[in-house]
């Protein structure tokens, strides 16, 4: 139904923390063909990388400029924050949002009485446990998507997505799953309406859907997977 993900264009994607996840993340996404640098403050962190990892290994902290800026912050597509630190996580992603104007930058964080206040920034914050590496990956790589904001413990998210060609005179109530996924605003020529199950997409007009996490696979499958 519409665009495959297979073919997108390649992120160069920075990564603080070379733990599990940071790990992983790394791995996965330069097997897909992407560029990687991860930093972490403690150089043996990175043993959990592969011998043969091409990406870079910055040793330092994740908030120091001069760091950010070694690791490729300048060129960065993403920007994802996976330290054991909420405060280093959090500072970190307002500077590579605010001073470096990275498109994507994701966040986690442990306690969840923050994240209402550094959504603010426009900073994607994650859950532990919750999100999964493959999540996280989906996010960074679907393009034209964004992640406007997360409720709760991230069980809904609000994303934001432009309608391409594809999607172009297709009715609303053909991607929407009642309790899972629902278009839940359109904003077309400036203006911002809350659709009926019989309104048709337009080309550029840009639509917000609200996705239980339980359900984020089927998004993928309405919006994403020809």
């Amino acid at each position: 139904m519409a665009r495959s993900l297979e073919g997108l264009r390649s992120m160069h994607v920075i990564i603080l923390g070379c733990g599990r996840a940071g790990s992983r993340l790394a791995r996965r996404l330069s097997s897909e063909g992407h560029s990687v640098a991860i930093i972490d403050k403690d150089p043996d962190a990175f043993h959990l990388l592969d011998s043969d990892f091409p990406g870079k290994k910055v040793t330092g902290v994740g908030f120091d400029s001069r760091v950010l800026i070694e690791a490729g912050i300048e060129k960065a597509d993403a920007f994802v924050a996976l330290s054991s630190g909420d405060n280093s996580n959090i500072v970190a992603s307002v500077i590579a949002k605010d001073i470096f104007h990275v498109p994507k930058v994701v966040a986690r964080i442990y306690d969840p009485r923050r994240a209402v206040i550094f959504r603010r920034f426009g900073i994607l914050i994650v859950a532990p446990v919750r999100w999964s590496v493959s999540k996280i990956t989906d996010i960074l790589l679907m393009e034209g998507l964004h992640t406007r904001d997360t409720f709760g413990g991230g069980e809904v998210e609000i994303i934001e997505m432009e309608v391409g060609s594809n999607l172009d005179g297709k009715v609303v109530r053909d991607f929407e799953a009642p309790g899972e996924v629902n278009i839940i605003c359109i904003e077309r020529l400036g203006e911002a309406f809350v659709p009926l199950g019989g309104t048709t997409l337009e080309k550029g007009d840009r639509i917000y859907v609200a996705v239980a996490r339980k359900s984020f696979e089927r998004f993928k499958r309405m919006f994403f997977v020809e």
